[in-house]
C-alpha cells in the first residue's frame, strides 16, 4: 500500500512545499555558482535510470566548471571541482534542482540513488532489484555512508530497503539524512572530491 500508491502522493505533495520553502536558497546558490564557475549554465543534466530502468534525465545544480586541458579534454574532477561548488556539495545543495524530478514522477524523496547508465549491464541480478522502486534523493545507503562506503555495501542497503521499504523507514532516512548533511560525513573517499565509478563486482 506505501510503497506502491501513498509513499508517490506525500512525494508530489512534499516536493511542492519544498520547492516553495528552497526557492530563495536556489536563486542564491544558482547565483553564486554563476560566479564560481564563471558561466551562466548553472544545471547539470544527465540521463539515469530510474524505476524498472527507465531513463529520465536527472537535474542538479552544476558544481564543476567546464575546463579543459590543452587536448581539448574536460580536465579532472579535483581540477574543476571549486570551493564553492566543494561546499555545495557537502551541504547536499546541489541536490535540491531534483525535487522536480520528484515532482514528476521520475524519482522519490526516499530511494537508491539514480546512478549511472553504462553501471546497468554490470549488476548481479540482485543488485539490479535496486531499480524495483523510483531512486530517490536520499536513501539508506546514504545514511550509512554516502560516498565513503563500497560500492557493495551501497547495493546490499539499497536492495534492503526495496524489502523493507515503510513510511516509518523513510522518516527514520530523513532523520538521519539531516544529521549527515550537517555533521558532512561521507560526502567523498578519502583523497577524493567525488566516488570511484563502478566497474563491475569483479
Amino acid at each position: 500500500m506505501y510503497k506502491f500508491g501513498l509513499k508517490r502522493m506525500i512525494d508530489f505533495i512534499v516536493s511542492i512545499i519544498l520547492l516553495i520553502i528552497s526557492f530563495p536558497v536556489q536563486v542564491i546558490t544558482a547565483g553564486i555558482l554563476i560566479v564560481a564557475n564563471k558561466s551562466i549554465h548553472v544545471f547539470f543534466t544527465q540521463v539515469r535510470p530510474g524505476k524498472d530502468g527507465k531513463f529520465f534525465k536527472i537535474l542538479k545544480f552544476k558544481t564543476m566548471t567546464d575546463e579543459r586541458g590543452v587536448d581539448g579534454k574536460l580536465l579532472p574532477d579535483e581540477k574543476r571541482l571549486t570551493p564553492v561548488g566543494k561546499l555545495i556539495r557537502s551541504l547536499s545543495l546541489d541536490e535540491l534542482p531534483q525535487l522536480i524530478n520528484v515532482l514528476k514522477g521520475d524519482m522519490s524523496l526516499i530511494g537508491p540513488r539514480p546512478l549511472l547508465v553504462q553501471y546497468l549491464s554490470l549488476y548481479t541480478p540482485e543488485q539490479s532489484r535496486r531499480h524495483e522502486v523510483r531512486p530517490g534523493i536520499t536513501g539508506w545507503a546514504q545514511c550509512h555512508g554516502r560516498n565513503a562506503i563500497s560500492w557493495a555495501e551501497k547495493f546490499e542497503l539499497d536492495v534492503w530497503y526495496v524489502d523493507h521499504c515503510s513510511f516509518l523507514l523513510d522518516v527514520k532516512i530523513i532523520a538521519l539524512t539531516i544529521w549527515k548533511v550537517l555533521s558532512r560525513e561521507g560526502v567523498a573517499k578519502d583523497g577524493k572530491v567525488t566516488t570511484d565509478y563502478f566497474n563491475g563486482n569483479n
